[in-house]
């Protein structure tokens, strides 16, 4: 197995960790511990695709586990955002239905004998996705941690107060939800058109 191919891995053996810290309520700076790993997951996902393309180790593994990797640390956070009342359900439904739906439509390619690697629309999508999820995890870690808040009340001189820092994620983490929202449904139409012959096609 190569290292683009153990990096993908790794991504996925930091979904339960990114679990473990983020919905226990007893653990000190469990978010933020959440919030790093997550950050180091995303980043691997960018590393393993440059390490595959640049050193030509692009695999049928990679091309099938990758957007897995990506779509199970998406849904992971989605959910429990929703669970902390961070975003609305119906973003968490409408992006991890298009995940859902996009994977069919790799299945069914996979079974055709055909690798659907990921568009530019798909690759667009998952940038704005972590950004967005990047916002939220922010978000609740200046609304939960006592001690950020603190720090930042002590900073009056600068006239900044923890409820300007949580407003300021709090409504860009609307503003980038709504946004990865958008262009999640869009690259999912995208892919469905750009390979409605694989389901239209007859036996």
């Amino acid at each position: 197995m190569n290292l683009a191919n153990k990096l993908t891995l790794l991504r996925i053996f930091l979904i339960p960790a990114f679990l473990v810290f983020i919905l226990p309520k007893g653990i000190p700076f469990g978010k933020t511990i959440a919030t790093v790993i997550f950050i180091v997951a995303a980043i691997t996902d960018k590393i393993d695709g440059y390490i595959a393309r640049s050193r030509n180790q692009i695999t049928t593994f990679g091309k099938l586990m990758d957007p897995l990797a990506d779509k199970l640390l998406v849904s992971a956070a989605l959910i429990t955002f929703v669970e902390f009342h961070v975003i609305p359900g119906w973003i968490a439904v409408v992006i991890i239905a298009r995940e859902f739906a996009v994977t069919g439509l790799r299945t069914v390619a996979a079974a055709e004998g055909i690798i659907m690697a990921a568009g530019w629309w798909g690759k667009i999508k998952t940038v704005f996705q972590i950004v967005a999820l990047i916002f939220a995890l922010l978000y609740l870690n200046v609304r939960k941690n006592v001690v950020f808040n603190k720090m930042i009340y002590n900073l009056h001189i600068l006239n900044i107060r923890p409820k300007h820092i949580v407003g300021f994620f709090h409504y860009g983490t609307e503003i980038t939800m709504y946004i990865a929202a958008i262009v999640t449904v869009i690259s999912g139409i995208d892919y469905f058109v750009k390979n409605k012959e694989i389901l239209l096609k007859d036996k």
